[in-house]
């Protein structure tokens, strides 16, 4: 990555509910997807990790809003989303198994499937990777851990099982990407520690099936 172009942590990844504040959200926004634009010709891996970034804000303000709404045609209630996503956030470690989600809302397994997707915009299994993959990307920036202490940490089956997963959605290997973020944005491990693991990275994961390390 061009040593010229560096791009800090966004303070508040999901939009303010006062106006200063979102039109805050907004213009940073508008930077990160802006510094892509100009770094698609250049670098496309930079350019890559800033539309990672641009699409973190975007999914943490539909996962915030949809927290607000009560239960949609044949989705999830707002008391099930919350939940469901609790479980998923502390258990992303472990085996979390459809039957045992659907258990915590109180619903068949084959109706909490078709609901999930609804409410999330993604199979259950596809969401949990997609989960595992952004605790990664945190793990990664925010701390010095291995690859494959993150890897169990977040719940694949081992590091090859992490790199593959990550250069199929990001498109380079977990050590290049980290190595290219920290060269560009050389702040201490502890600079974001006070930020929850739960602020999305990656665009929905849009294949049905099970993709996770430890289903």
């Amino acid at each position: 990555m061009k040593s010229g172009t560096s791009h800090s942590h966004s303070p508040n990844v999901t939009a303010p509910g006062d106006l200063s504040g979102y039109q805050q959200w907004t213009s940073s926004l508008a930077r990160l997807l802006e510094a892509a634009r100009q770094e698609l010709e250049n670098d496309q891996c930079a350019a890559r990790a800033l539309i990672v970034e641009a699409a973190a804000m975007l999914r943490a303000e539909v996962d915030r809003s949809g927290n607000s709404g009560g239960i949609g045609p044949s989705g999830l209630a707002g008391w099930q989303r919350q939940r469901i996503r609790t479980y998923i956030e502390e258990n992303l470690d472990q085996r979390i198994h459809v039957r045992r989600l659907s258990e915590i809302v109180r619903r068949s397994p084959a109706h909490f499937s078709r609901a999930f997707k609804r409410s999330f915009g993604a199979p259950p299994h596809a969401y949990i990777v997609r989960r595992r993959l952004e605790r990664a990307i945190h793990l990664m920036l925010d701390s010095d851990a291995s690859l494959s202490e993150i890897a169990l940490t977040c719940g694949f089956t081992d590091q090859s099982h992490l790199s593959n997963l990550f250069r199929q959605h990001i498109g380079v290997s977990p050590a290049s990407w980290r190595q290219s973020r920290r060269q560009a944005n050389p702040v201490p491990a502890t600079a974001t520690a006070t930020e929850s693991f739960s602020f999305p990275l990656l665009r929905t994961i849009a294949k049905d099936g099970y993709l996770g390390g430890r289903p």
